[in-house]
This record gives C-alpha cells, sequence and structure tokens, in this order.
C-alpha cells in the first residue's frame, strides 16, 4: 500500500471537513423544514426556488450584481417574516407576502404611504396589512394582501360608517329597499 504524502493528507482532511459541514448543514436546514407543517414548508421551498432562479441568472450573468442583491435580500426578508408570523400564531398559514423597499412603495401603492407612519396592523387601499420591517441588507416593507374576504369585510364596514355619518348617525338597514330588484333586467338581443 502507498502512503500518502503530508500535503496530500492534510487536503484529504479537509475535503473530508467540508464535506461533513456541508451534510450538518443540510440536516440542519431539513431539521429546521421539519418544524413546520406543510403550508410552510412549501413556502419555504418557494422560497429557495426562486433563490436558485436569481443565483442561476447571476451565474449566467444575465443580470446585475445590485439586481442579485436586492432580490437575495427580498428573499431573505421574506422568509424571516414568514417564520416570525407562524411561530408568533402557532398556524401553518403563510398570507401573500410583499416585501419593497421605500423606492418600490409605488409598484403596490397608488398614494404611498411614508415609511415613517407606517403602524404595525394597519390596513392600507383596503388590499395590504403592514406587518413590520426587515432588516436585511438594506431595509424592507413587508405587507400581507389581505384575502377576498377581509377585502370584503373592510369595504362593507367603511361602506356602512359612511351611510351612519350621512344619514345623521341613525343606523338606518343598508340592504335592498322593497320594490328594487335583485337582478338586472335581462337584454333583448335582436334576432
Amino acid at each position: 500500500m502507498r502512503s500518502f504524502s503530508g500535503c496530500t493528507r492534510l487536503l484529504l482532511a479537509f475535503v473530508a471537513i467540508v464535506a461533513l459541514n456541508g451534510l450538518t448543514f443540510a440536516q440542519r436546514v431539513v431539521q429546521n423544514d421539519s418544524d413546520f407543517g406543510p403550508v410552510m414548508t412549501a413556502y419555504l421551498g418557494y422560497l429557495n426556488n426562486e433563490q436558485e432562479v436569481v443565483d442561476d441568472r447571476a451565474s449566467r450573468r444575465e443580470i446585475t450584481a445590485a439586481y442579485y442583491r436586492r432580490n437575495s435580500n427580498r428573499i431573505s426578508a421574506l422568509r424571516q417574516m414568514a417564520v416570525t408570523l407562524v411561530r408568533h400564531s402557532g398556524n401553518d398559514y403563510v398570507p401573500e407576502l410583499e416585501a419593497v423597499t421605500t423606492d418600490e412603495f409605488g409598484t403596490i401603492f397608488e398614494a404611498p404611504p411614508r415609511p415613517a407612519t407606517l403602524h404595525p396592523h394597519e390596513v392600507f387601499a383596503n388590499k395590504f396589512r403592514f406587518l413590520g420591517a426587515v432588516r436585511a441588507g438594506e431595509t424592507f416593507y413587508l405587507f400581507a394582501r389581505l384575502d377576498p374576504y377581509e377585502q370584503a369585510e373592510l369595504v362593507q364596514r367603511s361602506s356602512s360608517e359612511g351611510n351612519a355619518s350621512l344619514s345623521g348617525g341613525n343606523n338606518a338597514p343598508s340592504g335592498q329597499r322593497v320594490g328594487q330588484n335583485s337582478s338586472r333586467p335581462r337584454r333583448v338581443v335582436p334576432r
């Protein structure tokens, strides 16, 4: 049997240590993901896939370094907020999350709010609930998109409050009046 030189043994030891650390890290990632239910595990898998896409595009030099950094940081911020939400609520549910920087507020709001005026759990435009800010390379403001039922409830509540203030404060019933049709008339199509 041939004996390895000192340099070769050192190199083999280094490769073995790196491989074992990689396996330990992979096991830790899988173990942390298994702490969550199927919805959160799927969301974390989605974020990992998004990161792989960004990494791939960067390796092929399709995107700039600044674009790569911002999207990697955005994915990190989304992951942090999702983990915080699920651990805090104890519920395996992740709302549709949006992570934007101050210069991106115009992408989700017609009239963007000022970041200094944001308060946690505040609802904007009956569409988004502000969750908080996460510092991941730069500051991302995270919003949860309200589901259609929450949106409808907010619209109904705001319209009933508006009707109450218009009617002088008395709480008149808000619904269909007697004699009003519940459907529109049929359209007559010429033959």
